[in-house]
């Protein structure tokens, strides 16, 4: 199998293997569902997620502890707890582990997290360091977002533009092939700061959204970038989405550099980015909340009885297309 998320058909079927009888679980694996739930018995829910960093190498302490706190927040929870295991390839200086922990204490300072564990290893057979995070968090029982919560009906927001993550991470791996392709120093400069501003953090923005309304759910699109999320958030409540393209803000670096290497934004990692799943009669309230905020907010589309993904551009209407992988993934691929 190519570099990248398993086939989603693969993982579908892997997971109807999956079962427990354990009551205290509320919300266990499933297409669309990036953490779980726990019942502790307490005032409050356990939220728990892990997910592994191996696009980036650059700054990737901070992209650990991000797109694990993302996903925490996409259920209604705060973020409290993190742990790190740290694969580093044989050679690497100490330079190199310093500046990892660095990076995960500055990312956990910054949304008010405890760094309290993990693990590090120097491993055969890397030829970069690999970060895997582990997060904890809470939310109140009656706070909890489901990823599986939509309904037909509901209004489809995007808050952020796309792709944030996979900008960044091609002009900070990729500089040389970029120049060659004609993207300009100041572009690829101010696509490398997308990391830092506007960030690839969306825990404020589901926070500003909690507020003022409780969404049916939401999600952050990763890998796959945001086409291979609004499939997983249509299938988790096993409904439709209409998209209108127009409405879909790609970032000025993200669309230079995607022309620029023939790459498709849609599928481009775009943590950074928030959709959110709301009843009609709040989505102004919603979208109000996240201006407030200094968020970009744009209605994209409507969930829909009828089953699959399409998006409406120039009058008209196609499938919102599909990625084995992501592109960020299929262009380092190529490079040698």
């Amino acid at each position: 199998m190519q570099p990248g998320k398993l086939p989603q058909q693969l993982l579908a079927s892997l997971l109807t293997t999956v079962g427990s009888s354990d009551r205290s679980v509320v919300l266990g694996p499933g297409i669309g569902r990036d953490a779980a739930v726990i019942d502790t018995g307490g005032p409050k829910l356990l939220v728990a997620k892990a997910d592994p960093i191996t696009f980036a190498a650059d700054r990737i302490g901070w992209y650990a502890v991000h797109v694990n706190a993302n996903d925490i927040a996409c259920l209604g929870a705060r973020p409290r707890w993190f742990m790190a295991t740290i694969f580093l390839p044989e050679g690497a200086s100490s330079a190199l582990v310093k500046s990892i922990f660095r990076q995960i204490t500055r990312a956990c300072s910054s949304l008010g997290v405890a760094l309290v564990g993990g693990h590090t290893e120097v491993t055969v057979g890397l030829d970069r360091p690999i970060v895997a995070g582990a997060m904890l968090g809470e939310v109140e029982r009656g706070r909890l977002v489901r990823p599986d919560g939509a309904r037909a009906g509901d209004s489809l927001i995007l808050a952020g533009g796309i792709a944030v993550e996979g900008t960044s991470v091609l002009a900070r791996e990729a500089g040389e092939a970029l120049r060659d392709a004609g993207v300009s120093a100041r572009t690829i400069a101010a696509a490398r700061k997308y990391l830092i501003d506007p960030g690839i953090s969306v825990v404020a923005v589901a926070e500003a959204v909690g507020q003022v309304v409780q969404a049916h759910a939401m999600h952050d699109p990763t890998e796959g970038g945001l086409a291979t999320a609004l499939y997983e958030m249509a299938a988790a409540p096993k409904l439709g989405i209409v998209v209108q393209a127009d409405r879909i803000d790609v970032l000025p670096a993200t669309a230079t550099i995607c022309a620029a290497l023939d790459l498709d934004p849609l599928g481009l990692l775009a943590s950074g980015s928030l959709l959110i799943a709301t009843e009609a009669a709040d989505e102004a309230a919603a979208m109000l909340a996240l201006s407030d905020v200094g968020v970009s907010t744009h209605c994209i589309g409507k969930f829909v009885q009828r089953r699959g993904v399409i998006m409406i551009s120039n009058n008209q209407r196609r499938p919102v297309p599909r990625f084995e992988r992501d592109e960020v993934a299929r262009f380092l691929s190529t490079q040698g």
